[in-house]
C-alpha cells in the first residue's frame, strides 16, 4: 500500500525486453534506498513493482505483459520521468489517501489551462471509471493523490498547486498525455459490498439502478 504522496522523481535508465515482458532499470533521484531491500515495493507512476536488483543508483524492476497491457508502461521510453514513492509503513504519516498501486485504467489529459499560480487539468477517464469519480472525492493520477475538483461525465478537473508541479512530473503533462488512474479504494469496495447476494454470480454487471430500486436505495 502507498499513500500517493510522491518522494521522488526517478528516471527510467534502461529497459530490457523479454518477449512479452520487460525489465527496467530506475534511477531513483534523492529517493532513500538505504532502507530497500530486494522484494520490496516501489510505486512507479503509480504502478506497484517488486525491486529484483538493487545495483546502487536505483533498481531493476520486471514489468508483466498484464501491466504493459493495462498502464501506460507502454509508453514510457529511456530517459522518461517518473513518480516515485516506497510502501507505506505502520509509522508512515497517510497525507494523501490509501493507494494500492494497482491501476484501473489510462486516462488521457484533455485541457491543460493556468489559474493564478496553479494549473488546471482536465482528464478524460475511462467510461467504465467514470461512477468511482466524485466531485472533492479522491483519485490517484501517476500515483499521486489528488482531490476532483469538479466531474463533468467521465471527465474530471484537478487544480494542481505549484509545489505538486515541481516535486511529481505533473509539469510535463500537456493535452494527448496518458496518464495512470487508480480509482479511490473504498468506492471498490462499496460497489461490491452493495451488490450483495449478486456479488457471487459469476456476471453480476454491477451496481444499475434497476438493482439499488429493488434493494431500497431509490424511490
Amino acid at each position: 500500500m502507498f499513500t500517493g504522496i510522491i518522494e521522488a522523481i526517478g528516471t527510467i535508465a534502461a529497459i530490457e525486453p523479454k518477449g512479452n515482458d520487460a525489465r527496467i532499470l530506475i534511477r531513483t533521484g534523492k529517493l532513500d534506498l538505504s532502507d530497500v531491500k530486494l522484494g520490496d515495493s516501489i510505486a512507479v507512476n503509480g504502478v506497484c513493482l517488486t525491486a529484483v536488483e538493487l545495483p546502487g543508483e536505483g533498481f531493476w524492476a520486471d514489468v508483466s505483459g498484464e501491466t504493459l497491457t493495462r498502464t501506460r508502461f507502454a509508453d514510457i521510453k529511456e530517459g522518461s520521468r517518473v513518480n516515485l514513492e516506497k510502501a507505506l509503513t505502520p509509522t508512515t504519516r497517510l497525507g494523501g489517501h490509501l493507494v494500492s498501486g494497482h491501476v484501473d485504467g489510462i486516462g488521457e489529459i484533455v485541457e491543460r489551462s493556468p489559474a493564478g499560480r496553479s494549473v488546471r487539468f482536465r482528464i478524460r477517464a475511462a467510461d467504465e471509471l467514470a461512477r468511482y469519480i466524485a466531485e472533492k472525492g479522491s483519485i490517484g493520477v501517476d500515483g499521486i493523490s489528488l482531490t476532483v475538483n469538479a466531474v463533468d461525465g467521465a471527465i474530471f478537473e484537478l487544480n494542481i498547486v505549484p509545489h505538486t508541479l515541481v516535486e511529481t512530473i505533473m509539469d510535463d503533462y500537456k493535452a494527448g498525455t496518458r496518464v495512470n488512474l487508480e480509482v479511490d479504494i473504498i468506492a471498490r469496495y462499496l460497489e461490491r459490498l452493495l451488490l450483495g447476494d449478486r456479488a457471487a454470480e459469476a456476471s453480476s454487471g454491477g451496481i444499475t439502478a434497476s438493482m439499488l430500486a429493488e434493494h431500497g436505495f431509490m424511490k
